[in-house]
């Protein structure tokens, strides 16, 4: 399993977690500030991201902003002080997961962890299936990505070579290397794997 980075500038409350997420045999990796994180890498390298809301240098909801750009996010879980609680729940409404107020329970850090650590695995999932197939739809040529939209409007090879101004022939070789870039067998598969695709950022 991935993980769990605990952001916090208390190094007790980092060796604290550390310690207590080894007791169910989850790996974790602290850091005392969130450009430290920033530096270490990517943070989809992590199943999950504990962070205090207020640290030295870059605050946790800072972090977060920042974090939002990546192509994926772990669930993130704020710690926060009870001045703190209307920022956090800010955080939330802004796609954070939860937050935990100052003193928590661990037994109840533990169970969300556990929640997030499986919302990671489904997302996670479901993320990769849709960055290979963003990989795939890169592949394709210019003018295999005409006939892929034509194809999509659900036009005939005979109507795609007019609109096109293409041989029935040259249709047909196109659309057998989309199917074969893209690994289906049929339009109807083509159409279902491609429903729910966000063409601007695929680039088709």
């Amino acid at each position: 399993m991935r993980p769990i980075a605990i952001i916090d500038d208390d190094v007790a409350v980092r060796d604290s977690l550390s310690m207590l997420f080894e007791t169910r045999h989850w790996p974790s990796l602290g850091f005392e500030s969130a450009e430290d994180f920033l530096s270490a890498g990517n943070p989809a390298d992590f199943g999950c991201l504990v962070v205090d809301i207020r640290m030295t240098g870059m605050s946790g909801l800072e972090l977060f902003a920042e974090l939002k750009s990546a192509s994926y996010l772990p669930p993130v879980l704020f710690l926060t002080g009870h001045g703190d609680v209307p920022m956090a729940v800010a955080a939330i409404k802004d796609g954070a997961a939860d937050f935990l107020e100052k003193p928590f329970d661990h037994r109840l850090l533990v169970g969300k962890v556990e929640q997030y650590l499986e919302t990671d695995r489904i997302e996670r999932g479901d993320w990769e299936v849709r960055q290979h197939l963003t990989e795939r739809l890169s592949s394709l040529t210019p003018r295999e990505r005409d006939v892929l939209r034509e194809l999509l409007i659900g036009r005939l090879n005979k109507q795609i070579a007019d609109v096109l101004d293409i041989s029935i022939k040259t249709v047909e070789v196109h659309r057998a290397r989309i199917y074969s870039k893209l690994r289906v067998r049929s339009g109807v598969e083509l159409a279902a794997l491609l429903r729910d695709v966000d063409w601007e950022k695929a680039g088709v």
